[in-house]
């Protein structure tokens, strides 16, 4: 149960100079409250959980007003900590990656921490180069996303979409099986059967699992799949032309597909431009499906269907993960080996019914 810690309203906030720096023995006179609890509480410290939450509300709000700014400086030489958190991610650009980051910073810099963001493009030299480097510059922590670790670190782990299963090392993962459920359930009820498959290059964190759990969705399903129909995304480009190209190739195969399902939103752009290119029009002839919803998957001419992630959440909760075991590194509660986060399925203009085929193979308009 919360403590009730004995409070006495304090100087008012009118009658502190303008311009004048607010310190912490200032904000808790001006409170009632002792240095200590007015820290703990401003810290996010542990010992916080213990002070009523009326009273950490009454004090973050007094600290906004007042303009109070904590010397990061002067709390790190007194603590011997850096409070700093490393963020590794494969690049940074529109999308997922920019997604999961802005839930990192928000968390983080609620909780009074900084962060050092390095990218790696996949290289395996820059992904050791990088552990190397963020542990040089004193981090509490790790936070990566879609970066597959050279070795496990002595410093508290959380891997966004990471799939090594290592001690120390806590994974935030999509629920892929249902995520692969409802994308195929969704083509199956329009009348898809001829759907093709855009997957992740090898060197991308979820591709094996979203793969396998397409793979498992399609046999329960009892749809086939065509292995002429599937196609692995080539390169390290984050933008749409990786896709753009995969689609190429599988048109130019002569395969016959009424749908498309792309590993995220950034290929099925990709792909809905290279069906345009070809004559085929969205939803009519192909329909798409994306995985991700990334900002601008709603504002596509057609507005992409697409699995959700609840990519900032899935920031946010990595961020607060390795904040708890920075701060309480002995405690079992917060060394879970996976936190599953369950997708949402978006239905948008991309996708609709699938049209009867003509003798020839290619779809025809029912009358």
């Amino acid at each position: 149960m919360p403590a009730k810690l004995k409070t006495t309203p304090g100087q008012n906030v009118n009658t502190f100079e303008p311009g004048k720096t607010i310190t912490l023995k200032m904000l808790s006179s001006h409170l009632g409250l002792s240095i200590a609890a007015v820290s703990r509480i401003l810290n996010g410290s542990p010992a916080a959980r213990s002070i009523a939450p009326a009273i950490q509300e009454r004090v973050f709000k007094a600290a906004k007003e007042l303009g109070y700014k904590p010397n990061v400086f002067a709390r790190s030489l007194r603590s011997r900590r850096s409070y700093t958190i490393g963020v590794m991610v494969s690049e940074v650009s529109e999308g997922y990656a920019t997604l999961v980051l802005s839930g990192i910073e928000q968390q983080l810099l609620q909780e009074g921490y900084f962060y050092f963001v390095v990218s790696h493009h996949h290289r395996k030299d820059l992904i050791a180069e990088s552990q190397n480097l963020l542990m040089a510059r004193g981090v509490e922590g790790l936070v990566t996303v879609d970066s597959p670790l050279a070795e496990g670190l002595s410093i508290p782990t959380v891997a966004v979409s990471g799939h090594d299963q290592r001690d120390g090392i806590t994974n935030v993962v999509i629920n892929h099986g249902r995520a692969a459920m409802m994308a195929l359930s969704h083509l199956q009820e329009l009348g898809h059967r001829k759907i093709a498959f855009l997957i992740g290059q090898a060197h991308t964190s979820d591709s094996s699992s979203r793969w396998e759990a397409i793979v498992v969705a399609a046999r329960n399903l009892k749809l086939e799949i065509n292995k002429d129909l599937v196609v692995r995304l080539e390169g390290d480009d984050p933008t749409p032309e990786p896709g753009f190209r995969a689609t190429q190739k599988l048109l130019s195969s002569g395969a016959e597909f009424t749908a498309l399902f792309a590993f995220n939103d950034m290929t099925a752009i990709g792909a809905m431009s290279a069906l345009r290119e070809a004559g085929r029009s969205i939803p009519e002839d192909v329909s798409v499906v994306g995985f991700d919803d990334i900002q601008t998957a709603g504002f596509l001419n057609p507005g992409l269907t697409t699995v959700r992630q609840p990519l900032k959440k899935m920031g946010i909760l990595a961020a607060q993960t390795v904040l708890r075991q920075v701060q309480s590194p002995n405690d079992p509660l917060h060394a879970a080996r996976e936190l599953i986060v369950e997708p949402e399925f978006i239905v948008r203009g991309s996708t609709g019914p699938c049209r009867q085929s003509s003798a020839n193979g290619r779809p025809v308009r029912k009358s």
